[in-house]
């Protein structure tokens, strides 16, 4: 018999990865929003990206058969497959990205099997859900950056290998950060790594940026940023300010805070949410959120599965290093709207 318990559930009974192919293609409700790219008529290749948090993940969802799907960071679906072994309804999945590449590497690892994949940020996409009526039994929002995002120099993501200063998570888009880099004034660069990267030495670094433009590449840039910290340290100096044009090219915290009240509207009752975090200013959003939807008062929606944010596990950190500052709440609804 099937342990209904979600707190018995055994993290090291897994689901095993893998779909069988029809070959029929994948559904897509919101085809306006469908890329067809490179990858349409090929096999996928071994998922570029490792999920964290999976054990943490199918233990708080607890997924059941026939149960409906929202993933709204789907990336390259290893969250979600996981999921769909135990519900057994991919036709009642959607699953939700921005990046071109991620959707077109899930078209080809569930062609066939009716999941609904939709091109867009979470935001949009949580706003056209809502109004078309839509409910889901899990929520998932894992809101890291994925490994072929910080691996590739040619997103402008890594402070590691040479790359020009795009940060985009959706190309489609114009700001990059090159035209933050090279166009703000120094008082708005000081209050962007103050407000999203929270940097110490954020005047310092801006004063620094306007001296030494125009800037056109990661390593340039991280150099520079590296003269306000002299001496060594185990962090590069330039992390925070990464961080912080990251979330300004993508307006990561603003369509965070107006997306977490869209995401309890689209659960139905007794559905489950979870949400991974990745630093202190989105954990800070989400904890907020869920805190005014629970609690004692007449019209709470939330109950908390999660008092305080769960991470990984030390073996999970050796194996996956990405899941260190990996931070996951979880919540089940228990009012309708």
């Amino acid at each position: 018999m099937k342990n209904t318990n979600p707190e018995a559930i055994d993290p090291q009974s897994l689901p095993k990865q893998g779909y069988t192919d029809d070959g029929q293609g994948a559904k897509n409700k919101l085809t306006k929003n469908h890329v067809y790219s490179s990858y349409q008529n090929q096999e996928p290749e071994a998922s570029p990206h490792i999920p964290v948090l999976m054990s943490e993940v199918l233990h708080f969802l607890h997924p059941q058969k026939a149960d409906s799907y929202l993933d709204l960071t789907a990336g390259y679906g290893g969250h979600a497959n996981a999921v769909l072994e135990s519900t057994l309804s991919p036709d009642k999945a959607t699953l939700v990205d921005r990046d071109q590449y991620a959707i077109g590497y899930l078209q080809q690892r569930f062609r066939g099997q009716g999941v609904e994949i939709i091109h867009q940020d979470y935001l949009s996409a949580s706003q056209e859900l809502l109004v078309a009526g839509r409910q889901y039994s899990l929520i998932l929002a894992d809101l890291g950056v994925s490994s072929p995002h910080l691996d590739s120099a040619s997103r402008g993501f890594s402070l590691k290998t040479d790359g020009p200063l795009d940060m985009r998570m959706d190309d489609r888009q114009s700001v990059t950060a090159h035209d933050i880099v090279n166009s703000y004034d120094e008082a708005t660069l000081t209050d962007l790594l103050i407000r999203y990267g929270q940097e110490p030495r954020a005047r310092k670094i801006a004063r620094l940026i306007v001296e030494h433009r125009p800037i056109s590449g990661t390593r340039q840039l991280a150099s520079i940023v590296a003269q306000a910290w002299p001496g060594h340290s185990k962090v590069h100096p330039a992390t925070r300010t990464f961080q912080a044009l990251r979330i300004a090219v993508n307006d990561e915290l603003a369509q965070l805070e107006r997306a977490l009240p869209i995401w309890i509207d689209l659960l139905a009752p007794e559905g489950r949410i979870v949400v991974i975090s990745f630093h202190s200013l989105e954990d800070r959003l989400v904890k907020v959120a869920f805190n005014q939807e629970a609690g004692d008062h007449y019209d709470a929606r939330l109950r908390l599965l999660t008092k305080h944010p769960v991470e990984g596990s030390q073996a999970e950190i050796v194996l996956n290093p990405r899941a260190r500052s990996a931070k996951l709440r979880a919540a089940v609804k228990t009012k309708t709207n």
